[in-house]
């Protein structure tokens, strides 16, 4: 992985939110293509309830400042970086007064999915891309991490399909069994159409569901990564039947060769 560029999107990342199968991968796969020779950039929400102080959080002014549009309203795109101990590994944290402060992640303290995940998902993805167009970093591979970061793909091959800087990007997303309940906002599917994508790559937001939303992760990824051992049934027929280069799931004491070997004959072949 000498001198590749890997940029990685998470919806969590450690030692910044507590362990689970995405926050501890998405910390790991950078480590390991860092130890390699690679460059990585990794970018997460900067959520409430990350402590600002104890992990050294900073703005970075010449990135901040930008408005996103996101269902015809200007949403401010703040941009805070930090680095995590003894790894010499940046992270940059998407950041937004509506979207981004209060102290909790995906839902309430009763497990209720906030309102505007949907939005916050259109927001992250925006702000990841247009983060990178300001650092003017032009990565080898993507990869996406979580389901808020899911809609990075559709934005990616849709709104910013004629950037240079991603024309010769691939797109790798693992896809997880960490599923919610219900749907995100029913009204979601119009917010994307907003940004003139067409509704043919957005059916299945008409009913914006976890696996509907990976779906079109799916469809729109280069190649895929089963990043649990038990996925949900559809899912898993879906990926099977995507004819993309899947990699299987494997632990994570065992996964960086394989990691390896994917990203360079399969990815980058």
């Amino acid at each position: 992985m000498k001198d590749k560029r890997i940029l990685y999107v998470s919806s969590e990342v450690v030692p910044y939110l507590p362990e689970t199968e995405i926050s501890s991968m998405s910390f790991e796969a950078p480590k390991m293509v860092n130890k390699q020779g690679g460059q990585i950039r990794i970018f997460m929400p900067r959520y409430g309830n990350i402590n600002e102080r104890r992990h050294q959080l900073h703005e970075v002014i010449r990135l901040s400042g930008i408005n996103l549009v996101i269902n015809d309203l200007d949403m401010p795109l703040i941009i805070k970086v930090a680095s995590i101990p003894k790894e010499r590994i940046q992270v940059y944290f998407i950041d937004n007064e509506e979207y981004f402060k209060r102290k909790a992640t995906l839902t309430d303290e009763d497990g209720k999915l906030f309102n505007d995940n949907d939005e916050r998902a259109i927001f992250f993805a925006k702000g990841v891309i247009e983060t990178v167009k300001k650092l003017n970093w032009s990565p080898d591979i993507i990869h996406v991490n979580g389901w808020l970061a899911s809609l990075l793909p559709l934005y990616l091959k849709e709104f910013y399909k004629n950037e240079p800087l991603f024309t010769e990007s691939k797109i790798v997303t693992s896809v997880y069994n960490q599923t919610f309940e219900g749907t995100l906002d029913k009204n979601m599917i119009n917010k994307v159409k907003f940004d003139n994508i067409d509704d043919d790559k957005i059916k299945g937001l008409e009913k914006p569901t976890y696996n509907n939303l990976m779906k079109i992760a799916i469809d729109n990824s280069d190649a895929l990564i089963k990043g649990s051992n038990e996925l949900p049934k559809e899912l898993s027929e879906y990926l099977d039947a995507s004819e993309k280069p899947v990699l299987d799931y494997f632990p994570i004491e065992d996964f960086a060769d394989h990691f390896t070997e994917f990203y360079t004959t399969r990815v980058l072949e």
